[in-house]
């Protein structure tokens, strides 16, 4: 599918997105976001998690249909309502993550603010995630038999979710953070050495580069997260041979310690 100019890319997006009488979302925000939705109908990750204002379900929809009606996009991406929040997903990717997540090749880090540092758990040791992955990853097969409907919101109900912990899962990081609810959000990671990695790729001509992944872990645990990062690494480079819209795939990592992390 031919790529529609920028000029087009950025009118759907602050057509759709704007908030009343706002205009909608920068420019380098328009064209960053389409990059994003592409790079998820090319299963280069599972999900973006729409946060640049207020807009709701109903004008993402808008907004991917004006994407389909460009020529941008097939159809095939579902909008996913949790809590507050609204996912752009690719159902088909999502399970296929998700899957990972049940079969234990995703790690997960407990930060909770009792534990003197991070350490390592299990999908066993929170059956309480298990049990909502499982459901989602229900809820994403039930939308792959009717993606004949063309784009339409759904929602989960997620009262009791540590949606810090689901949105690291469908965003399709290969580590996401943990921690016990019912000792607040706050956390054992301020001054901690994390290594941060990073996926960018490139895609208009001129226009700064798409970020696809940005996560960290703890230093410490590198060494045991090793593995499950290469195995991270060399999935999405396979991916990434199977399209043709991007180029130049750039995975970093770099060593930061901050007086305090938000989750």
């Amino acid at each position: 599918m031919s790529t529609p100019s920028p000029q087009l890319l950025v009118a759907a997006a602050q057509q759709t997105l704007g908030m009343g009488k706002r205009k909608g979302p920068s420019r380098a925000i328009c064209l960053h976001l389409a990059g994003e939705v592409l790079a998820v109908a090319r299963g280069l990750k599972p999900a973006v998690l729409y946060d640049y204002n207020c807009a709701g379900a109903l004008a993402l929809q808008s907004y991917l249909e004006e994407l389909q009606r460009l020529g941008l996009l097939s159809p095939g991406l579902h909008i996913l309502e949790i809590g507050e929040d609204c996912l752009i997903v690719s159902p088909k990717h999502a399970c296929q993550h998700l899957q990972q997540v049940l079969h234990g090749t995703v790690a997960l880090v407990d930060v909770s603010s009792s534990q003197p540092y991070p350490s390592l758990c299990s999908l066993d040791q929170l059956q309480d995630l298990k049990v909502f992955v499982a459901e989602i990853t229900m809820h994403l097969q039930e939308l792959q038999r009717d993606l004949s409907l063309g784009v339409c919101p759904s929602r989960l109900h997620s009262s009791d979710w540590n949606l810090c912990t689901v949105f690291g899962l469908l965003l399709g990081y290969p580590v996401s953070y943990t921690f016990h609810l019912n000792q607040g959000s706050d956390n054992c990671l301020a001054l901690t050495p994390l290594r941060v990695f990073t996926a960018h790729t490139s895609w208009l001509p001129g226009q700064p580069p798409v970020l696809l992944y940005s996560f960290s872990v703890p230093e410490n645990l590198f060494p045991n997260l090793r593995h499950i990062l290469n195995a991270w690494e060399k999935d999405l480079r396979t991916r990434f041979r199977t399209q043709d819209d991007f180029a130049d795939l750039c995975i970093t990592s770099e060593i930061v310690t901050v007086p305090a992390v938000a989750l």
